[in-house]
């Protein structure tokens, strides 16, 4: 599967806006703070979310980025295509020329997955990412982090030395 940074990135930064959501307008400093995304990348990133019309954005003072409809909403498998990510696991990126310009003996089934891949985030939105009990322990800990005035790289550290 080709699954880049910029596809996991991309729904980080979506499911953080989703968990965030009755906080109003959220800047992008606060989600590469509390996600260790860099705010150059997010820009690149949301701008092509905004142009798919996955989120709304905001100027000004208090202002920045909403999701555009609710998480339930949102499949995950729509913010990866957003951001020009294929969910492929074919060697051809699905053009059936991947030996001597011919299908190779496996093609069927690696573009099988990939269906299977596809269908699989296609099912699971933003706001079923949300409820998760993970999911909620991780923004929990990252909200403490935040509050602590703690740097995504500090808290990195710390946990090493935890884990020691």
């Amino acid at each position: 599967m080709r699954l880049t940074t910029k596809g996991r990135y991309a729904v980080t930064a979506m499911l953080d806006l989703a968990i965030h959501y009755k906080d109003g307008p959220i800047t992008l400093a606060d989600i590469s703070h509390r996600q260790g995304i860099s705010l150059s990348y997010l820009e690149q990133l949301f701008s092509k979310l905004r142009k798919q019309g996955l989120v709304d954005s905001t100027r000004g003072p208090g202002g920045g980025y909403r999701l555009s409809r609710e998480a339930d909403a949102i499949p995950v498998a729509d913010v990866i295509t957003a951001v020009d990510e294929k969910v492929d696991a074919t060697r051809c990126g699905g053009l059936a020329n991947c030996q001597d310009d011919q299908q190779c003996l496996t093609h069927e089934l690696w573009s099988d997955l990939s269906e299977q891949i596809y269908v699989f985030l296609k099912n699971i939105s933003l706001g079923q990412l949300v409820e998760r009990k993970g999911v909620q322990e991780v923004a929990m800990r990252q909200e403490h982090v935040q509050d602590s005035g703690i740097g995504a790289e500090d808290s990195m550290a710390l946990r090493s030395k935890e884990a020691v």
